[in-house]
């Protein structure tokens, strides 16, 4: 897995932490719907596709994982791989059912409004607990991807459509007056 187009087929399924122990431990927030499912691609590498990972999960400590990686075998070593992303190439992943993607297949798509104006590209997804929100370039809030707000979602073309919500304005509070 080298080179700029392969790059582009990449999906980060999680990130190291920090280091565990002393035998090069190391913790992993995952990124997968199931969370164990990460270690289950085989061999993953990082964001250059230059380095790779054989990971083996050990444990589980709150919500990340002790994984030991193939060749690191102490704190140091471990230390040195805080931050580093996971990822796997886009094809080893199982396919999608309608109206189910990938974080990586919105990243970049083109959002328009149900007229036709280009709002911008999606930043990025997260999701804080409630669902998931996407993040427009241009677009002051996060957007709730749901049916209601992204009716529409055309993986081929790399566009969707967003109904952007009625803004709440809160109104300032009256202070009794003393």
């Amino acid at each position: 897995m080298t080179g700029t187009s392969e790059r582009e087929n990449l999906v980060c399924v999680g990130v190291i932490t920090t280091a565990h122990g002393v035998r090069g431990l190391v913790k992993v927030k995952s990124f997968t719907h199931n969370a164990a499912d990460f270690a289950t691609f085989g061999v993953l590498c990082d964001t250059s596709a230059k380095r790779s990972f054989k990971v083996d999960i050990v444990g589980k400590n709150k919500d990340l994982f002790l994984v030991q990686i193939d060749g690191v075998t102490d704190r140091n070593a471990a230390e040195a791989l805080r931050g580093t992303e996971l990822f796997v190439s886009r094809s080893q992943l199982p396919e999608t059912l309608e109206d189910e993607f990938y974080y990586a297949d919105l990243i970049g798509m083109t959002a328009k409004s149900p007229e036709g104006k280009v709002l911008g590209k999606v930043a990025a997804v997260y999701n804080f607990g409630a669902g998931d929100m996407l993040e427009i370039e241009g677009v002051e809030d996060f957007i709730s991807f749901c049916r209601q707000n992204v009716p529409e979602v055309d993986l081929k073309a790399r566009e969707m459509i967003v109904r952007l919500p009625e803004s709440v304005e809160a109104k300032p509070e009256k202070r009794p007056e003393s």
